[in-house]
């Protein structure tokens, strides 16, 4: 009786060692991800202060593992304009890349960090800038605190494509408005330091970048106005136990929702939600075989995607046109708007880009007594669509002084 109680005893402590080093393996997995340095390459900051952010990027990145199937660096200069020092797949060696950061050159100018960001966001995401197809993408923004452009819009549609968001500023930024655009919770990804004084915080920003990098994590990806998709690597299989998801809107009037999922599962689309609001998401992964931590992620659904409703054609002269357009719909909801315009009778068409919070434009250069078809297209960020058209015709010679409201001639097309 005594030896087979010993024997038990011992097979259980060799099955839980054996356990334990497989959940440690899967622990220190290598990391994995796209990693962009935004660097503020301005005017606004001196040569010192830039030969001493680039040592801190070159500690940071010099004992990463780099490779196709781990870290890929890229770096962008903020600048007049944003510009690429060097690509996700240009080289791929820890070595390299530290010694492509040390020869990096400022590039001066104006300090445009929202256009670099939108820059960034196109590198992250595009192929031909060596960028990968369902890695964690991250984004080191290192700055002196100022823009010259507003830097809240494009930052926040980085986030919502399931970038994580770090910023570095040398002590000269605005605390609420750099809190505002770092990843949540700001005071893991937002580093307030003396340019002097960056090698002391290297340590714990490499590790928090790696964290973000590791394959375990819940991602939530192509975020709408009513829902987004989450993404998760094959923690469990169908026989070893199953997910339970549960979703949790900031508004507490609306109830807590919970969805239950086979242990095969790495996605899952919510719908139907409100837009604007913030979710917390909670996978628990339920196990039979092993205890597995439960993975968090904050999400915020984009404003109402709601598209021109109205077009009106006033200042009707021989050889131009004022076209509005209501409601009009502010940065916070839109990318911009294309206006395009071409003679219903076959011809050129005339096309004309916009910002988001403008309604109206003048179209000049047109032939008069010509009977035209005018389309206004929302761009969201979410990278939809939503268009109206109406007709329009120039005055023969006389000028036309009242406005015309217009009725639509085509709906809008479904997204």
């Amino acid at each position: 009786m005594l030896f087979w109680t010993a024997f038990s005893l011992a097979l259980s402590l060799r099955l839980a060692l054996a356990r334990s080093g497989v959940e440690h393996s899967a622990t220190a997995s290598a990391p994995q991800g796209d990693l962009l340095f935004l660097l503020d390459s301005s005017a606004s900051v001196s040569h010192y202060e830039f030969s001493r952010v680039r040592e801190f990027v070159g500690q940071l990145v010099s004992t990463m593992p780099f490779g196709p199937g781990a870290v890929r660096a890229s770096l962008v200069h903020v600048g007049s304009r944003p510009y690429t020092e060097f690509t996700f797949d240009q080289y791929s060696s820890g070595q390299a890349v530290h010694d492509a950061i040390h020869v990096a050159s400022q590039r001066m100018g104006d300090t445009n960090t929202g256009l670099a960001l939108l820059y960034a966001k196109e590198q992250l995401f595009a192929e031909v800038a060596g960028a990968r197809l369902g890695v964690p993408k991250v984004l080191v923004w290192v700055t002196d605190g100022g823009s010259s452009d507003p830097v809240g819009p494009p930052m926040q549609e980085l986030k919502d494509l399931g970038v994580t968001v770090f910023i570095v500023s040398t002590g000269r930024g605005n605390l609420l408005e750099l809190s505002a655009a770092a990843s949540a919770p700001a005071e893991k990804h937002l580093h307030f330091v003396d340019v002097d004084d960056l090698h002391i915080i290297a340590p714990e920003l490499r590790d928090s970048i790696t964290d973000a990098m590791q394959p375990q994590q819940l991602r939530a990806l192509e975020v709408l106005s009513n829902g987004f998709r989450l993404s998760w690597p094959p923690l469990l299989t169908v026989d070893s136990g199953y997910y339970v998801l549960e979703l949790v809107p900031s508004d507490k009037l609306v109830a807590k929702r919970r969805q239950q999922l086979p242990g095969n599962a790495t996605s899952w689309i919510w719908t139907d939600l409100n837009p604007d609001t913030d979710y917390e998401v909670t996978l628990l992964p339920e196990s039979n075989e092993r205890l597995l931590s439960p993975q968090h992620v904050r999400v915020r659904t984009l404003q109402e995607e709601a598209g021109p409703e109205r077009i009106i054609i006033s200042h009707s002269r021989p050889r131009s046109l004022r076209i509005s357009w209501a409601p009009a719909l502010g940065p916070d909801s839109t990318l911009g708007y294309h206006i395009q315009l071409g003679p219903l009778q076959g011809g050129s068409l005339r096309r004309v880009e916009l910002p988001a919070g403008c309604n109206s434009t003048t179209i000049q250069g047109l032939t008069p007594g010509t009977a035209y078809l005018v389309t206004v297209t929302a761009a969201f960020r979410s990278g939809r669509e939503r268009a109206l058209s109406a007709k329009a015709c120039t005055a023969s010679g006389e000028r036309t002084r009242d406005p015309q409201s217009v009725r639509p001639e085509a709906r809008p097309p479904e997204p």
